[in-house]
């Protein structure tokens, strides 16, 4: 079987991962552009996952039997759509569900309209806007926390959680001046700020049914102790503490099946990977945020607990078939801890040679995924871009799969190496945010 995976991080190496190891069948992987990493695991190919007809064209000249999407922009721009116009099998949202993840104004509207739970909201169409609509005192003083999003995609960085009014305006000049760029900037959300416990519930979806994945949390900030800017993410939990199951239930029924009900009632059923990120606030589930595809750390922490042969899973959804399968998962948690380049998560250092990673992969229940690193003249390991690496870890405990995580980070260096030292044992963690 022929599987061309799209994206260049450790998402996809962890999918690219998950692939070969539940494979109940032989596997010819492909990725397009891949990196250093996945070059051991799939042939990488020189196609940007934004030039979507050019990876329709390769899928087709090399009959390719399915494509995964990794990254959002790709969905956002409708790369489903085209594949679809050639009878290709692509697993992903086409162009107009992926507007969940690629507008934030369109999903506030979307959860209104099929009355999902969420932060109360406004829409302003600039910063001048936004600023006016803070100033009326809706949604509080000048002491009062706020959250300000940017409309459209911005890598992850395009949610400000602002304290006061002050960090508020400061983020609306940040806007202002281009930080997320002119089109995520189009539009601006304000939202009430929600408090509890973050936590992120994942599921493949074929349009007709679903399959939940392993209940995550993220660590978004890229200090301890969930201090400085918001980043792409800084590491990620799988645990039986992070949902239980009579919260798991109330999101199914308020949250899961609301939004593929509403997807389908208004003409784009949900095919492919959706993200719910929630808030456990003392009110119940309140929807965050969606996303149209695997997250990530999420996906690393995740997948290694899978054992499923995952092409089957990603066959069965674009036959509408998911249904008929049962997914198993071990009963392990798991943790993963991004290494990051010093200056991320604004301009990373690349170039940086990696020492201790063959060692630290040697480890048991360890997994190391490449997210920005290339390969010296010598073979060598080099960092290549913002979050470098995701050590990843099982164990019967979090506790033990934390300890191994941070065994094998210990093995790991490089000059201007960060990662925060407090995952999966945050304030956040502990529902104190």
């Amino acid at each position: 079987m022929k599987i061309l995976v799209i994206g260049s991080g450790g998402r996809e190496h962890a999918i690219c991962r998950a692939l070969q190891k539940t494979s109940t069948q032989p596997l010819e992987l492909f990725c397009a552009p891949g990196n250093a990493g996945i070059a051991q695991l799939a042939k990488c190919l020189s196609i940007p996952v934004s030039d979507s007809h050019a990876l329709a064209a390769f899928a087709e000249q090399n009959t390719v039997d399915l494509t995964m999407v990794g990254p959002e922009a790709p969905l956002a721009d409708g790369i489903v759509d085209i594949f679809a116009e050639r009878n290709l099998k692509i697993v992903g949202p086409g162009r107009e569900a992926a507007r969940l993840e690629s507008s934030k104004a369109f999903a506030k509207d979307f959860m209104h309209r099929h009355s999902i739970p969420t932060a109360r909201y406004r829409i302003a169409t600039s910063a001048d806007e936004a600023a006016t609509i803070l100033k009326s005192g809706e949604f509080g003083d000048e002491r009062s926390p706020v959250v300000i999003k940017a409309d459209g995609l911005a890598a992850g960085k395009g949610v400000f959680v602002a304290r006061n009014r002050s960090e508020a305006f400061e983020a609306l000049t940040e806007i202002k001046n281009g930080v997320v760029g002119a089109e995520a900037a189009k539009k601006i959300v304000i939202e009430e700020t929600l408090v509890g416990r973050e936590v992120s519930l994942l599921l493949f979806s074929d349009g007709q049914d679903f399959r939940l994945m392993p209940a995550a949390r993220d660590h978004k900030r890229v200090g301890e102790g969930d201090t400085g800017p918001n980043t792409g993410g800084m590491g990620s939990i799988t645990d039986g503490s992070v949902l239980d199951e009579v919260t798991r239930d109330q999101i199914v029924r308020e949250v899961v099946e609301p939004t593929l009900k509403g997807c389908a009632a208004e003409g784009f059923p949900f095919r492919g990977i959706l993200f719910i990120g929630l808030m456990l606030t003392a009110d119940g589930p309140r929807v965050l945020e969606y996303n149209v595809r695997f997250g990530d750390p999420e996906t690393q922490a995740i997948l290694v607990r899978l054992q499923t042969d995952l092409s089957s899973v990603l066959q069965a959804i674009t036959e509408m078939r998911l249904g008929e399968l049962e997914l198993n998962w071990s009963r392990d948690s798991s943790a993963c801890v991004v290494l990051a380049a010093r200056g991320y998560p604004a301009k990373a250092e690349t170039g940086a040679i990696i020492k201790g990673l063959n060692r630290a992969q040697t480890r048991k229940h360890i997994a190391i995924f490449q997210g920005a690193t290339s390969r010296g003249e010598s073979g060598e390991w080099l960092t290549a871009g913002g979050r470098v690496l995701g050590v990843t870890a099982t164990g019967e405990t979090l506790d033990d799969a934390l300890a191994r995580c941070y065994e094998a980070v210990a093995d790991i260096s490089w000059d201007g190496m960060q990662y925060r030292r407090d995952i999966g044992r945050s304030l956040a963690a502990a529902g104190l945010t």
